[in-house]
């Protein structure tokens, strides 16, 4: 099933999310509406704060990344419980945007690797390295669970300059071809 994606101001965006175990209840099910709802709204990654669940769990697809970032190719993954264990490698600009911030895209500085530990969706544990735009599909998605978003890491200036699009993306003054909710 969609979910409505919530946006910027809304409160579950800004909260640590908690760890889950193998007995969530109906998670196989979260697993599957998070996929719909990303792929609906055109989206590489989705994490379940998102979608209003304050767990942590996300959900990627960098398939549309794989001609120009052929590592991306496979890439349409979950990831539950994860943890970034080491973040290294140059860090390097990329454009990024957010489905809980329509229209807004910023030039956003990531290392250009990370190991990451979490569980599958049968709930077996991985340790594996990521590099280049699958890193920073992860560090993207992966800050949601931290309570932080993408604009967090822009210059005080830059977040000025944004001030008024925050504003109406959090009144819900913007145009998004998906379903959304503004606060809670």
């Amino acid at each position: 099933m969609i979910k409505p994606i919530f946006l910027y101001g809304n409160g579950v965006l800004r909260k640590a999310s908690e760890n889950i175990d193998n007995k969530y209840p109906n998670l196989s099910t979260v697993i599957t509406d998070m996929y719909e709802t990303m792929d609906n709204a055109d989206g590489v990654g989705l994490a379940a704060p998102q979608v209003g669940l304050p767990i942590r769990v996300f959900v990627v697809d960098g398939t549309g990344f794989a001609d120009k970032y052929p590592d991306a190719a496979d890439f349409r993954q979950v990831f539950i419980n994860p943890q970034i264990l080491e973040r290294s490698g140059k860090e390097w600009l990329f454009n990024e945007g957010c489905l809980s911030l329509p229209t807004l895209h910023e030039d956003i500085a990531r290392p250009e690797t990370v190991i990451i530990r979490y569980f599958d969706e049968t709930f077996n544990e991985k340790t594996e390295t990521f590099s280049g735009i699958c890193a920073r599909i992860i560090q993207h998605e992966y800050d949601h669970l931290e309570g932080k978003m993408f604009i967090d890491h822009v210059n005080a200036l830059k977040k000025r300059l944004i001030k008024g699009k925050l504003q109406n993306i959090e009144k819900g003054k913007v145009s998004a071809h998906y379903r959304v909710r503004t606060k809670a």
